[in-house]
């Protein structure tokens, strides 16, 4: 997370969507793991994450949609901000701004809470 605070700082737009994704996504798989499910092999974990929301408490099975949307909408992502455009020929830095980074630091932020949480009460189990 310090890196993706570093790209947001040097206005590394692209850099800083990526590298949330890639955060993100070991989160998502984390709290799987503490529930017993093996995640997939993708970076997107949204179908497993809401099949399992009944493993999980109820406050964080009651978010697990928004997670689940954070998912896809970061692993959408990631290619074009590895990249770029091929077909446009469009680098990564042109394809993301500093809104597009704002958005990928809240939603690291939101997830990095919400699985925090839950290492804390299930870990202490």
């Amino acid at each position: 997370m310090e890196l993706v605070q570093l790209a947001f700082e040097r206005h590394l737009w692209a850099a800083t969507v990526r590298e949330s994704q890639e955060c993100v996504e070991l989160f998502l798989k984390g709290a799987l793991r503490l529930a017993a499910i093996e995640p997939v092999r993708s970076h997107d974990v949204a179908e497993v994450l809401r099949h399992a929301a009944g493993r999980f408490p109820e406050w964080f099975a009651g978010q697990v949609d928004h997670l689940a949307s954070i998912s896809t909408e970061m692993a959408g992502d990631r290619g074009i901000a590895f990249y770029g455009d091929e077909r446009q020929e469009l680098a990564p830095q042109e394809l993301f701004d500093e809104a597009d980074a704002h958005r990928a630091l809240q939603n690291l932020e939101f997830v990095a809470g919400m699985c925090g949480r839950l290492v804390n009460e299930l870990g202490a189990a």
